[in-house]
């Protein structure tokens, strides 16, 4: 990876240990959300509301709450998006809702910030996507040497070309990961077992972590929160079905979070009190054209699945909302959030599903100064917003 940021393997070198905490768990009881089963109803706020936040302000720091979609390697936009709102002294983080790479930043983060701070957090996250990128199958001999002599200009579509991607691919179609993979090994699982702290990430102390999964034998999105993460949960949000075995957790198994929240505003509405959503994507929503390649239909194919549940939820928060802002709906049972994206449709142009899969380095760099990029340009734009209105108008965006 690029001296700009650090080479992989001196990130390596620097990642972090887990940091082992004894604080004790300071949070009272609070609103669960919606019973097993049950639909949320999305607006409605929480029957008890800690006097914390007040919807806005906490020590003179406005008060906000982060939305992470997956999407494998292009998580590292995300990873950069974090690094430069980390350096905003004057914002403070509450919750943390995130689906697969994006429950994985999610966790480094809220990890970080725990145990030591904003720069501790920057710290994790480096750890984190330097092991990505060491660690990655197709990273390593042979393969490493045919990404190296991909030219820059040619993107994802030198990437498809991977002799090991496309063995892949006709071996997925072919044969299902209990038959090629029986003993179910996921080269994340030494990952986030050697560089998360999950006695911290679980405590209920700001920030919280929410993880999305999906309980593939009910078709629904199952958060996992407070003690409920773990190695497995992070897993799960991140298990494609194609490439991994289903990943059992109290005798219920899950798939990727995507298919049923990308990621879910939802449990924040439940559990966190400031209304303001920076929502970071990762998935682009709209493109130019219409594909007619074969690999271009099947990635736009992913990007509208793994949008479609966003977009749903994005309704119920314009329709609710408005309700609320014309009086329809009262604003002590009801909130009417705020929703910020993050995004950069340019820097995911030219990546598909296949660079999704390849956290080669120039894809790792340059997503990551992406995420900065926009996260600057969003700050310059938008900051005065906060606490105040949506920085988009969420009916255009997503109706």
């Amino acid at each position: 990876m690029s001296e700009k940021r650090g080479a992989a393997k001196t990130r390596a070198a620097k990642a972090p240990a887990a940091v082992k905490s004894g604080a004790e768990d300071a949070a009272e009881a609070e609103d669960p959300g919606p019973a097993p089963g049950a639909e949320p109803d999305l607006r409605k706020r929480p029957a008890r509301r800690r006097n914390r936040v007040g919807g806005k302000r906490v020590d003179g720091k406005i008060v906000v709450n982060l939305a992470l979609q997956g999407g494998g390697a292009h998580g590292a936009f995300t990873w950069g998006v974090l690094d430069r709102l980390l350096e905003e002294d004057d914002i403070a983080i509450e919750g943390v809702s995130g689906t697969s790479a994006g429950a994985m930043n999610g966790a480094m983060l809220t990890s970080g910030l725990k145990s030591g701070g904003r720069e501790e957090a920057r710290r994790r996250l480096v750890g984190l996507w330097a092991a990505v990128h060491d660690r990655f199958p197709l990273n390593q001999p042979p393969w490493s040497f045919f990404t190296q002599l991909i030219p820059p200009g040619l993107g994802a579509a030198a990437f498809d070309m991977n002799p090991a991607f496309v063995a892949g691919e006709v071996m997925t179609r072919m044969i299902s990961p209990y038959q090629f993979n029986p003993v179910g090994l996921n080269p994340l699982r030494e990952v986030l077992n050697d560089l998360i702290d999950f006695e911290t990430v679980c405590r209920r102390d700001e920030p919280r972590l929410f993880v999305c999964a999906t309980d593939v034998r009910a078709g629904r999105a199952r958060i996992f929160q407070g003690d409920e993460i773990s190695v497995d949960a992070l897993l799960a949000s991140a298990c494609l079905p194609t490439l991994f075995q289903a990943v059992e957790i109290d005798g219920r198994e899950y798939w990727d979070g995507g298919y049923t929240g990308n990621p879910p505003i939802w449990p924040l509405i439940y559990n966190c009190d400031s209304e303001d959503v920076l929502l970071v994507h990762i998935n682009p929503i709209e493109r130019d054209e219409t594909p007619t390649d074969a690999r271009g239909i099947q990635n736009r194919m992913n990007e509208i699945s793994f949008n479609s549940s966003l977009m749903d939820e994005m309704r119920a928060i314009h329709t609710i909302g408005g309700l609320v802002k014309s009086g329809a709906l009262p604003s002590e049972r009801y909130k009417h959030m705020r929703i910020h994206p993050i995004e950069d449709p340019e820097a995911f142009r030219q990546l598909s599903v296949a660079t999704k899969m390849s956290p080669e380095s120039r894809i790792l760099d340059g997503l990551f100064e992406a995420g900065r990029g926009a996260m600057d340009r969003w700050l310059a734009e938008h900051k005065d917003k906060l606490g105040a209105e949506s920085s988009v108008d969420v009916r255009e965006k997503y109706l």
